[in-house]
C-alpha cells in the first residue's frame, strides 16, 4: 500500500534549497537534540514524495512523545496515526479495516521519542552540512535493520524542514514540511487510534 510508504517504507530525499547564508559547519548534535526535545506540538502542511514518484499533500499533527497524525488531502483521503506505541493506516477505499504496526519498528519513532539524544552511540550514522542545511541520518542503534531516517534542518533559528525514511528494503519516502505552528494545543482525541477505528467500524 502506498500509504505504508509514508512511515514504514520511508523514502529517499530531495533536499530543499533555502536562501540563507552557507554555514561553515553543521549544527551540532547537542543543539539539534535540544531543539527536538523542545518541540512538543506541531501542526502544518506537508508534501510527501512516495517511492513510486507520486506526490501527496496533507496536514500533519505531532504531539511528542509518541503521537502523530497525517491527514491526506483528496484524492488520497487516507489517514495515518501514531499513538500508544502503534502506527495505524486507514485506507478510505476499505474504511472497515486498518493496518496496525509497532511504532518502534519504524524510524519515525526516533522523532517521536520521549527524549531525543542524537549523541547516543551508533544512533547517528551521518552528520554533515549540505549547502545551507544540516543533514543527519539516524537509526535505532539496537535495530538498524528497521531502516533509517534522514533529518534536514536549517539554522537561525533551528528548524526541521523535512525527513526521508528508508526502510529495510530500500524503499524511501520524503516528507517536506510547509508552514508550521509549534507550541499549540493538540488534544489527545486527535491521536486516539482506538476511537478512530471505532468511528470507522474498523476490524
Amino acid at each position: 500500500m502506498k500509504r505504508r510508504a509514508l512511515i514504514l517504507a520511508p523514502l529517499a530525499g530531495v533536499l530543499l534549497s533555502f536562501a540563507e547564508p552557507l554555514a561553515a559547519a553543521p549544527i551540532s548534535l547537542d543543539r539539534l537534540s535540544a531543539y527536538m526535545n523542545a518541540m512538543q506540538t506541531v501542526k502544518g502542511d506537508f508534501t510527501q514524495i512516495n517511492a513510486d514518484g507520486s506526490i501527496d499533500t496533507g496536514t500533519i499533527y505531532i504531539r511528542r512523545p509518541g503521537r502523530a497524525r497525517f491527514e491526506y488531502n483528496a484524492p488520497s483521503n487516507a489517514l495515518v496515526m501514531a499513538s500508544g506505541g502503534q502506527v495505524a493506516i486507514f485506507d478510505p477505499v476499505s474504511p472497515g479495516s486498518a493496518d496496525i504496526y509497532p511504532l518502534s519498528r519504524t524510524p519515525l519513532s526516533l522523532i517521536l521519542a520521549r527524549k531525543v539524544d542524537l549523541n547516543k552511540a551508533k544512533m547517528v550514522v551521518d552528520h554533515r552540512q549540505v549547502d545551507n542545511t544540516t543533514v543527519v541520518t539516524a537509526q535505532d542503534p539496537e535495530h538498524p535493520e528497521y531502516g533509517t531516517i534522514q533529518l534536514v534542518y536549517t539554522d537561525s533559528p533551528v528548524q526541521l524542514r523535512q525527513w526521508v525514511i528508508t526502510d529495510d528494503a530500500g524503499n524511501q519516502t520524503t516528507t517536506i514540511l510547509g508552514d508550521t505552528q509549534t507550541g499549540i494545543s493538540l488534544g489527545l482525541p486527535l491521536f486516539d487510534i482506538a476511537d478512530e477505528r471505532k468511528k470507522r467500524g474498523a476490524r
